[in-house]
């Protein structure tokens, strides 16, 4: 097996790719915008609107731990909201804030496993998670596209319904797929991996074969994506941009299912890179678009900071910010074992 020095080499390789990836796409838009524009429509931003939005995020926290203990009871692994309120603060803190080598799910996963309800609680509670919130996701852009579709071009109209069917079509199999991971050959049930699994297949079944679990956490995950796109609203409107609320519950759900490609460092670059292009359709000028992205990104992490001191006050003896992967996969390989 690899040894220490070959693991963090990987980790500082990837890291390093993340900072290339999201430093060449924000000189490559700085490149094709107006940067004195941008500067000058920056300095214009009316501070009550950034302090508003911030507030949002802060309330995104007891909607994101919500959703999440949701997801945990109908797992049968109920945390309660205070402390799922507390650790998804805690991994929002280190998806916002810092070069994590496992993020904030990995971070959230180890913490509710070393509090004893098992790595099967702890991993599949938060991967449901993240797909209620795509699902979610889904639904919403279906249900507001048709207020939307005026505003775009005759050739963006006719390309938005059947993008919009394709991306139902591929969440439907993909939860399907999910849903059926149990059911995988018998042969394959030998490794560890599989197993892993196939109770994911379990579990999701309890979370979305179950109105009384479903329900919730799809209202919570539609709660989410209006309170994200709420807060873009009034950074748009801070900054003078024609925008309205309907254009962010279609556009900001879409920049944030993107962001979700772990190819840079906290979606820095693939953000404005998406929020540049989406925008771009209602003629929202480049910089103005920058802007907002580089504003709500900024806001994320103003309102992500207090998660650090939630994360000092809670931490075990001796835990530090060095979490890595190895300690999650030496955990499913010790489970694994005592389970056999």
């Amino acid at each position: 097996s690899p040894g220490p020095g070959s693991a963090m080499s990987k980790k500082w390789l990837a890291l390093t790719l993340k900072f290339l990836v999201s430093g060449f796409l924000i000189w490559f838009l700085l490149s094709n915008i107006d940067l004195g524009q941008a500067m000058a429509r920056a300095a214009e931003a009316d501070p009550k609107m950034l302090l508003a939005a911030v507030l949002v995020n802060f309330v995104q926290v007891g909607v994101g731990g919500a959703r999440w203990g949701v997801v945990m009871n109908a797992i049968g692994a109920p945390l309660g909201f205070i402390r799922s309120a507390q650790l998804f603060y805690i991994g929002v803190f280190f998806s916002q804030t810092l070069p994590s080598s496992v993020g904030g799910d990995g971070v959230r996963i180890y913490k509710v496993y070393r509090q004893g309800l098992g790595l099967r609680s702890a991993f599949n509670g938060v991967i449901l998670e993240r797909v209620v919130t795509v699902v979610a996701l889904v639904i919403l852009v279906g249900v507001t596209l048709p207020w939307f579709l005026p505003r775009l071009d005759e050739t963006a109209r006719a390309m938005a319904g059947p993008g919009l069917g394709i991306l139902a079509l591929g969440a439907a199999a993909g939860l399907w797929l999910l849903m059926m991971l149990d059911r995988l050959p018998e042969t394959l049930r030998r490794w560890w991996l599989v197993r892993g699994l196939g109770n994911l297949g379990v579990d999701a079944r309890r979370v979305f074969l179950h109105l009384d679990h479903l329900a919730p956490a799809l209202a919570l995950g539609l709660v989410t994506h209006v309170n994200i796109s709420f807060c873009v609203f009034l950074l748009g409107l801070g900054l003078g941009l024609e925008i309205t609320l309907i254009d962010c519950l279609v556009l900001v759900p879409t920049v944030l299912l993107i962001m979700t490609l772990p190819i840079s460092i906290a979606g820095w670059g693939v953000r404005e890179t998406a929020m540049v292009g989406l925008f771009g359709l209602i003629g929202v000028p480049g910089e103005g678009a920058l802007v907002l992205s580089v504003l709500f990104g900024l806001v994320g992490i103003a309102a992500a900071l207090p998660g650090g001191a939630v994360w000092l006050a809670s931490r075990d003896r001796g835990e530090t910010m060095n979490y890595r992967t190895s300690d999650i996969e030496n955990g499913a390989e010790e489970q694994d074992q005592t389970q056999q």
